[in-house]
Formats: structure tokens, sequence, C-alpha cells
């Protein structure tokens, strides 16, 4: 699952650069949209996925509702937010896109990602039914290991 939300971290900052028209420090973005999502899905889906399933704790609609809302979260959103953060400081440093009025800033950089923000819907939901798959198959997984361990 970390694989695939550096993969949407790559895709937001790539939509990202080019609705704000961001051409300069590709790797400043590249790099750290990559690796920070794959760090903090993998940490976070540890944390609330794998030991409570490890221990027993959760059952598998649980298990199902948290692999979904890490995926979503951890996914998708955080590299998004990531992406627009850093592309919006690129672009109002190299001027690249007009800039917003006062006080009106965040209006003004939402209606200019408009289209980008509506693309990644598509991995939203690619992210949402893998996360949700991986932990039923993980607790389908941790219930065979549980069987055989109590026939043993």
């Amino acid at each position: 699952m970390g694989t695939t939300s550096s993969l949407c971290g790559f895709l937001a900052n790539y939509l990202f650069r080019n609705c704000m028209k961001v051409k300069q420090h590709p790797f400043k973005t590249f790099v750290p949209l990559s690796a920070i999502p794959f760090l903090t899905t993998a940490v976070t889906y540890k944390f609330l996925v794998t030991d409570p399933l490890s221990s027993g704790d959760l059952t598998a609609d649980m298990s199902i509702l948290r692999g979904a809302c890490v995926s979503v979260l951890c996914g998708v959103f955080h590299p998004s937010a990531l992406a627009f953060l850093k592309n919006g400081r690129l672009a109002v440093k190299y001027e690249t896109v007009p800039l917003p009025p006062r006080g009106r800033s965040l209006l003004h950089w939402t209606i200019l990602c408009q289209s980008a923000a509506k693309l990644m819907v598509i991995p939203m939901i690619v992210q949402t039914v893998y996360g949700g798959h991986l932990a039923f198959m993980q607790h389908k997984i941790c219930e065979r290991i549980f069987e055989m361990l109590e026939h043993d």
C-alpha cells in the first residue's frame, strides 16, 4: 500500500505542477512526495491494522474500514495536500501564476487547481478498494494462523 501511495504522491505532484505552471526544482518536489507518503502509509497501516490484527482485536469489518481509511487518508489526501503546498510555494516564489488577492489566497489556489483535484478522485477510489481488500486478505490470513495455533 505504501507503493501505491507513493505513486499517488507522484501523480498529485505532476498534476499540481502542471496546474501552477511550475518548472523549477523538480527534484525538490518529486522526491519528498514519493518518499514521505510511502513511509507515512506503511507506519500508519502497521499501527492501525497489522498490530491489532496480530493481537486478535479486530473483526473483519473493522479491519476493512481501517484499511480503507488509512489508504485514503495517508495514500491520497496526505500526498495531495503536500503537493498543493509545495507547488504553491514554488509558484509564489517564481511567480508562475498570478498572485491571489489579499485575504482570498486559499480560494484562489483552490479554483486554480480544481481540475487536478478532480482527477485525484480516480486514485482515491483505487486506493480505497485496494486498502480494504488488503486488510480483508490480511484478516483472513490471521484467522487461519489463529486456527492452526488452536489445533496444535
